[in-house]
């Protein structure tokens, strides 16, 4: 675990969502991916803070691979999912600035159970919000794109939250997720990101070890 995120110092990691892969062969999809990716990037929404539901434990718990797994909750009261996330050995777990008001309290419990804590940031949410707590955190999610579906335009807005990140403190992991291709991919790591979230380019491609290899150039 900590290897796997320490090597963000050395090459950028790339975590293939799996909201785009064909879930009849779930594993099937993973195994086409996992020997280049990085990270394995899990989308739970529950259709009230995003228009959209997917996934929850059940399917996370027939997943099988050596990845680590790392959870973005687009969901209300994300503390009732993080028990059981830690049981199937979720290995970074991401809650969202927007909505959860005692959000040191959600960070401390996450990190009790064992697992890395981020932050995700909406793209109209301000970055100056996660001053109080930055110190907490083991990664910031900026979302380029506004949470709820894949295959959207990325908002060039992220870039300048991902500077202000790394520069109040550069030893942060700064993951970017939504609208990422070869060419966004480039913009966000000039800016400083660690991990970038990929979905439909990779899982869309016909190629998906070049296209994962295409977001590190």
């Amino acid at each position: 675990m900590e290897q796997l995120l320490n090597s963000a110092e050395k090459k950028i990691l790339i975590a293939p969502s799996i909201l785009s892969a064909d879930f009849g062969k779930l594993n099937e999809e993973i195994a086409t991916v996992e020997s280049h990716a990085d990270w394995l990037h899990l989308d739970l929404m529950d259709f009230h803070f995003v228009p959209n539901l997917t996934f929850g434990a059940p399917v996370i718990r027939r997943i099988k691979t050596g990845l680590l797994l790392d959870a973005h909750l687009m969901v209300e009261h994300p503390e009732t999912y993080l028990e059981e996330l830690a049981e199937i050995g979720v290995g970074s777990v991401t809650v969202h600035q927007e909505g959860n008001v005692h959000l040191h309290r959600l960070i401390a419990r996450i990190h009790e159970l064992g697992m890395k804590a981020a932050v995700a940031l909406n793209p109209a949410t301000a970055v100056e919000s996660l001053s109080p707590i930055l110190d907490d955190l083991d990664m910031v999610l900026v979302m380029s794109v506004n949470p709820g579906f894949g295959g959207q335009k990325f908002i060039s807005l992220a870039l300048d939250k991902i500077r202000w990140l790394k520069e109040r403190r550069p030893e942060l992991l700064v993951e970017v997720d939504g609208g990422i291709n070869a060419e966004t991919a480039a913009l966000c790591r000039e800016a400083g990101a660690d991990v970038l979230v990929a979905g439909s380019y990779i899982f869309g491609a016909a190629d998906r070890v070049a296209a994962i290899e295409s977001l590190r150039k």
